[in-house]
């Protein structure tokens, strides 16, 4: 059989396997607007649990499908009776609950377009969300947030205010302020007008970093969303009641669209958060979960800290146990195709990793019975998959979750693709890479300079196409042509190859974002600006990519340093490797004195940033002594920093750095 032949075979029966994971009693394929499922949803499985927030106050939400359609209609007709009409835009300034749900589906039930954005969000880039998408309503977590709000709200169309608490606005407030439970009396005493919208329409805008500061507003059809709808079963096949666990921002469109998703399988979903989340694993044995790496990563470190607990001795057992079911689920790899690192093992490898795998499997099966199965219970013990987004997968959390029988499935997209567009999936899981295309979407890998496609394997620019590729940024036809080409392809910014079958694998970032496992997305640029602000700081370049923090490679300005080295008489150190020779003295970049002053540097010109977040604080960072230049190759022309030249080129500095913290 030739290679072509042999490719042209696997990716049809990953055609059909996809087929058959789609075929399912729940077919959306014929509904064009998103909330018309919840009316599906509620003849269907009516008495079913569908949201349960075990952490509300005063006490615990519990809400079937017939009264979730019922609370999202009633919120819809509360709306046209004040006025809401088709198109409008409202914002959604909120976080997880089901009455964010609720007022989601309620506004698109209502014919209108919901901007959202957490709560917890910076008061100035809400107050941009408010005015860019020009809503004429706010809806809010509480009353807290509307008075976080309340003094930009003069300079705005906004004529109308709903708190999704039952708390009241002072007296004097001159806004019509309305709590959820008046809301709500005013949708039960109201018809609803039916809205019928076709998939072409807006149903939402999801505010996204720009390089500039400023969030742009990326624009989702209910088209977009309801191809997540449809599509994502190929990824997972859920049970009706089968228990999902909601941890992320539920505005977050990885969170967003995965419940829609679920939601619509008949699932319950759970709502956590992350001090209860430990104890709501073992106590709700979810069979579901979506989240990003840190969330995996947290329950990894929390199992290692009861491994380093034990005996001396059972310790020595289980780390040889780990050490044979790495062997063992290596071999497994090769002999099913699934190694990344050998995607053509011979028939000899095969072979001989099928011998090595048989002859561990029954100490695989001793370890799982004596030491893998009580590690499942940290994640309640039943799961079927966890699915993972929002950044690469670190290969040892892959490993160790394959190693205990957890399927992981990673996904792969972004919030202009709404979001998915590659997964892994479980009967055919490559580690390493993220997946397959799901139903409907293309993608090639182009020159990063002609934008020329490359052959399978070769590394370039990621660009997708597909059904979830957004319309485009609201109000901003420069940067939507910018992304979107003339023939539909997305630019997303990401470096990766193809594999044969068309598994995508990532190496990193062409544009300037970071995204942390945390999910987190960060534009390094301002924060960069403000770091330059020292005296002591010639060049720097953060990194981060698929990193619990930020980091930085810093390029020191020399004489600044030594004045300060003199002035501090500081006692001089040599290391070959990390020392700058001056005609006056040596200097120790890896001294405590130098690292400690560019610490201080580095937290007060990085706090004293207007906007400051938590998460853009520099953890590691490493001084180097070859300035970035066009000389070699770590600046473009107009003296910009090739990102991926750096990383590249310092990506053992960079390893190092964070392994040492």
């Amino acid at each position: 059989m030739s290679k072509n032949k042999g490719t042209n075979n696997l990716l049809s029966k990953f055609a059909e396997e996809d087929r058959k994971s789609l075929k399912s009693r729940f077919d959306y394929s014929n509904v064009e607007f998103l909330p018309e499922i919840w009316g599906i949803l509620a003849s269907r499985f009516g008495d079913t649990v569908a949201l349960h927030n075990p952490h509300a106050r005063p006490k615990e939400e519990i809400i079937t499908y017939t009264e979730l359609y019922q609370q999202i209609q009633q919120f819809a007709a509360g709306l046209q009776a004040l006025g809401v009409k088709p198109e409008q835009r409202i914002s959604l300034i909120a976080d997880n609950s089901p009455r964010w749900l609720i007022a989601d589906q309620g506004i698109m039930s209502a014919g209108a377009v919901n901007a959202v954005r957490s709560s917890q969000a910076d008061v100035d880039e809400l107050a941009y969300i408010l005015a860019n998408s020009d809503s004429t309503v706010l809806v809010a977590q509480d009353l807290q947030t509307f008075e976080k709000l309340r003094l930009r709200l003069d300079d705005l169309p906004i004529k109308l205010v709903i708190l999704l608490t039952e708390e009241t606005a002072p007296i004097q407030e001159t806004l019509q302020v309305l709590n959820f439970e008046q809301l709500m009396e005013i949708g039960a005493k109201t018809n609803l007008e039916p809205v019928k919208q076709n998939r072409d329409a807006l149903a939402t805008l999801l505010y996204t970093s720009g390089t500039s500061g400023k969030p742009k507003g990326v624009m989702l059809s209910h088209g977009n969303l309801m191809h997540q709808v449809t599509s994502l079963r190929t990824i997972v096949q859920p049970e009706v009641g089968d228990v999902v666990l909601s941890i992320l921002p539920t505005w977050h469109v990885f969170e967003r669209t995965g419940e829609y998703f679920l939601l619509s399988q008949g699932c319950t979903q759970v709502y956590t958060n992350l001090r209860s989340i430990k104890n709501d694993l073992k106590t709700f044995k979810p069979h579901y979960m979506i989240g990003v790496p840190r969330i995996w990563e947290s329950i990894y470190e929390g199992v290692q800290k009861q491994f380093r607990e034990q005996p001396a001795s059972k310790q020595a057992l289980i780390n040889r146990f780990l050490g044979i079911s790495n062997k063992y689920i290596k071999a497994r790899r090769i002999t099913q195709q699934l190694d990344l690192e050998n995607l053509n093992p011979s028939m000899a490898e095969q072979i001989a990793a099928n011998i090595q795998a048989t002859v561990l499997s029954p100490l695989q099966a001793l370890a799982e019975k004596i030491v893998y199965t009580k590690v499942k219970e940290a994640t309640g013990g039943r799961v079927k998959q966890l699915i993972s987004g929002g950044g690469a997968l670190a290969k040892h959390i892959d490993d160790f979750y394959e190693i205990i029988g957890v399927s992981i499935v990673v996904g792969y997209g972004l919030t202009e693709t709404s979001p998915v567009t590659h997964a892994r999936r479980h009967w055919t899981n490559l580690r390493g890479s993220a997946g397959l295309p799901i139903p409907g979407t293309q993608a090639k890998i182009v020159d990063l300079e002609t934008r020329k496609e490359l052959p399978t394997g070769e590394k370039g620019l990621v660009l997708l196409k597909g059904p979830q590729i957004m319309q485009g940024y609201y109000k901003n036809p420069e940067a939507t042509q910018q992304a979107i080409d003339s023939e539909g392809w997305f630019n997303s910014g990401d470096l990766g190859w193809l594999t044969p079958r068309q598994d995508i694998v990532l190496t990193g970032r062409a544009k300037d974002t970071i995204v942390l496992t945390n999910g987190e997305n960060i534009e390094p640029l301002p924060i960069e600006d403000a770091c330059l602000r020292s005296a002591f700081i010639d060049q720097i370049m953060l990194v981060g990519q698929d990193k619990k923090s930020l980091g930085a490679l810093i390029v020191p300005n020399l004489e600044a340093l030594e004045k300060w080295a003199e002035t501090q008489k500081l006692e001089l150190g040599v290391e070959e490797d990390n020392v700058t020779t001056s005609t006056s003295q040596k200097i120790n970049l890896e001294s405590k004195m130098i690292q400690d002053l560019f610490r201080q540097e580095l937290i007060r010109e990085v706090r004293n940033r207007p906007g400051y977040r938590p998460d853009d604080r520099i953890g590691p960072f490493k001084l180097i002594l070859e300035p970035f230049s066009m000389e070699n190759g770590m600046m473009t022309r107009t003296l910009k920093v090739r990102r991926h030249v750096v990383m590249e080129s310092y990506h053992d500095t960079i390893e190092r750095m964070y392994n040492a913290n």
